[in-house]
């Protein structure tokens, strides 16, 4: 790239908040935070704005149709076929790298077990799989000129090992490439910090941590040409000045609004704004073997909860619409999710569940993050559990405090949210239905929730062959959870986006990863 193109662009990144610069038209200008970024590598990248990037960046074996999120497609693969144990992939024929080189069994192969090798955060999605770095090697075999062989010894049947290998983490890398950047044996992963190696719609023209990240079209990418040649994303922490970009027109897209800020936008004529589904369920879960208060591994405890959390009030009175009522542990837009709602506020039926089970006085200490909105549900659900005759002592904390209280299992009741690692129910699942005695911190877990039962169904799931078969066990395993457990699932979030009303094509799901920038023109 033009060394002077390039510098052009960061000087307007750099005097985006300040000196106010329009956008270039063959510029997407997205403000939002970068510096949860600690790396571009996808074998560690695992924060929100890494995952966004590596969508556009590379390119799975497999992934998530952009309009039809349920449905994966073949991307690098061209078919593939199943067995119990193994999967088999025809790569195109006509695939590159940015760089050139063709994709080849060989980068799927290095790509997938430098990631089990380097052991990094997002690692645990592909060892699921039975691997490790002693053994790896021998899971992954090229069975001919574009075809290559995937197989694993434990018992997940091809469909959740398909969602596993459309994860970011699946991400191919260009091996040539990479391995002519490896350093001391870290197979490439101190250049992937801040430098892109695939076939996605965009390569990574300049990353300045916590600053700015420019990604140039790539034109030979098997995606098909983007329709603007850069992609800009700006560090603009504030939410407040995010907003003062976009109504200036110093921004186009911006992101992670708060509701304020989204509520005054939308009355402007020159701007649109969205408010998307998102995967993340937020909870209310009590420890069964809290000290001093045993009252909360009553299941009828549990039912009275159920009628005491008001959901509707919360979802669109106190957020303003910022949240949805979703009362099972799949989020709505999963396959199999459950979205009836058997449940309402209604405190005078809890306060009968309580007196009938002969529960006199309930109370519980609540530990919760002080952040926005947290606290306002927190706050909301102790108004609302008092109508029912249920005490409720919040005690806030920062995040990390919270998390390292409710693991060590010192706490009583926590209101926290869930998202997924990746696009398949087993994720949610494995943490809410699934408590095994074998070390495992699932939720279930956290809750000191013993479940043999939930615990085999989930493994059934798991090793389902069948689809439809898969999907109905875990709608069997979201109906027990929500009938009778120590979480009271009550909303699912939506990410507030906004953007100048002559911005078309942008595509943004409800998982972390699914942001696509390749068909966005303004």
């Amino acid at each position: 790239m033009n060394k002077l193109i390039i510098a052009g662009l960061l000087t307007i990144a750099g005097t985006l908040g300040s000196a106010y610069a329009k956008t270039p038209a063959n510029t997407l200008v997205v403000a939002q935070s970068l510096d949860d970024v600690t790396s571009l590598d996808p074998a560690q990248g695992f924060e929100l704005t890494s995952v966004q990037s590596f969508t556009n960046l590379y390119q799975r074996l497999v992934q998530a149709n952009p309009l039809k999120p349920t449905e994966l497609m073949p991307t690098l693969a061209k078919s593939w076929q199943s067995s119990a144990h193994s999967l088999t992939f025809t790569l195109r024929n006509d695939a590159k790298f940015a760089s050139g080189n063709p994709v080849r069994p060989e980068d799927v192969i290095f790509s997938l077990a430098r990631v089990v090798k380097l052991n990094l955060a997002p690692s645990f999605i592909l060892t699921q799989l039975g691997w490790d770095k002693d053994n790896v090697d021998g899971y992954l075999k090229k069975v001919g000129p574009n075809k290559v062989k995937i197989s694993w010894n434990v018992n997940i049947g091809p469909s959740l090992a398909l969602s596993l290998l459309s994860a970011p983490v699946s991400s191919i890398v260009d091996a040539k490439t990479v391995q002519a950047h490896a350093q001391n044996g870290d197979f490439g992963h101190q250049w992937l910090n801040t430098h892109s190696a695939g076939s996605g719609a965009f390569v990574i023209a300049k990353y300045v941590p916590h600053q700015v990240l420019l990604m140039q079209a790539n034109p030979s990418s098997p995606a098909g040409k983007a329709k603007m040649k850069y992609v800009l994303l700006k560090n603009v922490p504030d939410a407040a000045t995010r907003a003062l970009l976009l109504e200036q027109g110093d921004a186009d897209i911006i992101r992670n609004l708060g509701s304020d800020q989204f509520a005054s936008l939308s009355h402007k004529s020159a701007i649109r704004t969205e408010a998307l589904p998102y995967a993340s369920i937020y909870y209310l879960m009590f420890n069964t073997k809290a000290k001093n208060n045993p009252v909360l591994a009553n299941p009828k405890f549990w039912q009275a909860a159920r009628w005491a959390f008001d959901y509707k009030g919360i979802a669109q009175d106190l957020l303003k619409g910022q949240f949805q009522v979703q009362q099972a542990f799949l989020p709505a837009g999963f396959k199999g999710a459950l979205t009836d709602q058997p449940y309402h506020y209604n405190p005078a039926k809890a306060k009968a569940i309580l007196q009938k089970a002969g529960i006199k006085n309930p109370h519980f200490k609540l530990v919760v993050s002080n952040q926005p909105p947290y606290l306002d549900i927190a706050q909301a659900l102790q108004a609302s559990f008092a109508k029912a005759g249920i005490k409720v002592e919040i005690i806030p904390g920062v995040s990390s405090q919270v998390s390292s209280e409710v693991k060590q299992h010192n706490y009583e009741a926590d209101l926290t949210a869930w998202g997924p690692d990746y696009f398949d129910p087993n994720t949610n699942a494995s943490a809410f239905a699934y408590n095994p005695d074998n070390g495992s911190k699932t939720l279930a877990w956290r809750a000191n929730w013993e479940i043999p039962q939930l615990n085999k169904l989930t493994l059934q799931a798991r090793a389902a062959t069948d689809d439809a078969k898969r999907v109905k066990i875990y709608q069997q395993l979201q109906r027990k959870v929500r009938a009778n457990s120590p979480f009271v699932l009550g909303l699912q979030n939506k990410k507030l986006v906004a953007m100048r009303s002559t911005i078309k094509g942008y595509i943004q799901g409800i998982t972390p990863d699914m942001v696509y920038y390749q068909n966005v023109t303004k």
